[in-house]
């Protein structure tokens, strides 16, 4: 996927994330924090499920990158740990404060960094539905939650406009 600022209104109370010079993160990915850097929702080891791939990244969510990281790079990107930002979904019909975390490739065996979709609980999510959509759509606006620095989507509230 191509770089896409996703960011739509909200405070993104933006962190500096180091990346490791071998890890590719566009703008617009889902990124979680293995220790010390910043790495893209794709590169999470397969937990066997889509489930438990949600959860490992809801675990771990750091945000949404709003820089750039490509191969050989090792300068630390900026990162939104929480706002309003918009995503493709599968088509689907969503409810203000739906749980959304990321969707699973088709292969079922790693998770997308720049889509979302419903899930049954906070322990698998990123974000709440931000924009009720009555008739189906391909795209969402979410409200995200840092796990590492916000604590998550449970117990959490909206952004401000």
């Amino acid at each position: 996927m191509s770089d896409r600022m996703r960011w739509r209104y909200g405070d993104t109370n933006p962190v500096v994330a180091a990346v490791d010079s071998g890890t590719i993160i566009e703008i617009g990915d889902l990124v979680w924090q293995d220790a010390d850097d910043a790495k893209p929702a794709s590169d999470i080891t397969d937990q066997g499920s889509e489930t438990a791939n949600q959860e490992a990244l809801a675990d771990a969510f750091l945000g949404v990158a709003m820089q750039r990281s490509r191969n050989g790079d090792d300068a630390p990107i900026r990162v939104a740990t929480t706002g309003v930002f918009e995503f493709d979904c599968p088509s689907g019909t969503f409810e203000l404060g739906d749980l959304v975390g990321a969707d699973e490739n088709a292969a079922g065996d790693a998770l997308l960094n720049q889509q979302v979709d419903k899930v049954a609980a906070a322990a698998y999510a990123i974000g709440r539905i931000a924009k009720r959509q009555a008739a189906s759509v391909t795209s969402v606006l979410i409200d995200v939650r840092s796990t590492v620095m916000t604590g998550g989507v449970e117990g959490t509230t909206p952004s401000a406009a």
